[in-house]
């Protein structure tokens, strides 16, 4: 767990898999011999290298980076990337790390900060074990792939947001005492279905699998506690939406992507986007969340 120097406390992004798959990316991307690196820490002063890919050695892992030192440190330091062709005789950075460095013989090496709302949450590391010259499109080349990351994290930082905010509703307020305490607010089923509505919404857009399954047990965990309510049985209200409209909307509110729905109904992820597109038509819905939130208004799925 970080605390980063906004006094927000985040836990490090991208461990374990999903750090060594997004090194994998970044190192195809570059055709480079090496890719490493890892999350920001010690409230943005320093960096850990946890992830390695391509290495021959252990040399770096484990290595902390403070900010200004070394490449890594620079990068940290100015939020933007900085690469050396000739890493040992390289000037404007310090050479606090040579050893672990040469043990892996490097040469060109480059440092890439991925910066979420200006703040810089991790550091990717390529390297040559040859002096290559490096090129605009060589660096434009990483531009999506670094959006994507950011946008991952992003969807991280609200996910524990979120679970922050449940973790502080639910309790009975007290009777007042001597020591004034604000009293906990409660979430209606409202609110915690909207909640759930954002986080299936937000899986929809996810291409990660691994994310895209923590996202929907943070879903899941947000369905178990809405807190039972009497409610009326009501009537659905005419829709004009067909059958298989319905069905797939009911599959989309359960978080499921345009893919899942497909293999979960037997259909073809083209018709699904057909049938989903039809019932936002005839709901007036503005999104697939919206749609949903209508549909089970008007009583057509649960």
């Amino acid at each position: 767990m970080v605390v980063m120097a906004t006094g927000v406390v985040q836990e490090a992004p991208y461990d374990g898999s999903r750090l060594l798959r997004a090194l994998a990316d970044f190192r195809a991307v570059g055709r480079s011999d090496v890719a490493f690196g890892g999350p920001v820490v010690a409230g943005g002063t320093a960096l850990d290298i946890t992830g390695l890919h391509g290495t021959n050695t252990r040399s770096l892992q484990g290595l902390r980076v403070r900010s200004s030192y070394g490449l890594g440190g620079k990068a940290l330091m100015i939020g933007r990337p900085v690469s050396v062709t000739n890493y040992y005789d390289a000037r404007g950075i310090t050479h606090q790390y040579d050893g672990p460095v040469r043990a892996e013989q490097l040469e060109t090496v480059t440092a890439l900060p991925i910066v979420v709302d200006r703040i810089p949450r991790m550091v990717v590391y390529l390297a040559h074990r040859t002096q290559v010259v490096l090129g605009d499109v060589w660096y434009d080349a990483f531009l999506p792939l670094v959006r994507k990351v950011e946008r991952e994290i992003a969807v991280d930082d609200e996910v524990r947001r979120r679970l922050l905010a449940l973790g502080r509703v639910g309790a009975v307020p007290s009777l007042p005492t001597t020591t004034s305490t604000p009293p906990a607010v409660q979430l209606t089923r409202a609110d915690l279905r909207d909640i759930s509505d954002e986080l299936a919404d937000l899986a929809a857009l996810i291409d990660d699998e691994g994310l895209r399954s923590r996202l929907e047990e943070v879903r899941h965990r947000v369905e178990l506690g809405r807190s039972p309510e009497p409610a009326a049985p009501r009537k659905p209200v005419p829709t004009g939406l067909a059958a298989r409209e319905i069905d797939v909307l009911a599959q989309v509110a359960l978080g499921q992507s345009n893919r899942q729905v497909a293999e979960s109904l037997g259909l073809v992820e083209s018709t699904v986007k057909s049938y989903l597109k039809n019932a936002m038509r005839k709901l007036h819905a503005t999104n697939r969340v919206h749609a949903v939130r209508l549909a089970r208004e008007a009583g057509v799925i649960d």
